[in-house]
């Protein structure tokens, strides 16, 4: 699967964790992963991946930042929202919201 860009452009930063995530894609490509930038300072990133099944949040976690060690310190901290969820979680999911139903940035 492509990995998606749903609202607005792409900037240097997204296109940066863009990169890393399709490395991430090559090596999971079942994965879904959606990267948007809300406002001028918060990157949003959802990963819908079957393989985080029966793992927990930190092993989660601990996956996806390997990922993202190619990518720079200051590009790292415009990630402000960082949604790992296994497919039968979205329903159940609040921060899953963000993505479907995105609140507007008043920045």
């Amino acid at each position: 699967m492509a990995i998606r860009i749903p609202r607005g452009g792409s900037d240097a930063v997204i296109e940066s964790v863009k990169r890393a995530l399709e490395t991430y894609q090559r090596d999971h490509p079942a994965a879904e992963i959606d990267i948007y930038r809300q406002d001028s300072v918060s990157g949003l990133v959802r990963i819908i991946d079957p393989d985080f099944t029966d793992m927990s949040r930190v092993e989660r976690n601990d996956l996806i930042w390997k990922y993202f060690d190619q990518v720079s310190d200051d590009d790292q901290g415009d990630i402000s929202m960082l949604v790992l969820l296994a497919p039968d979680e979205t329903s159940r999911s609040m921060a899953n919201l963000e993505f479907e139903d995105p609140v507007p940035s008043r920045l």
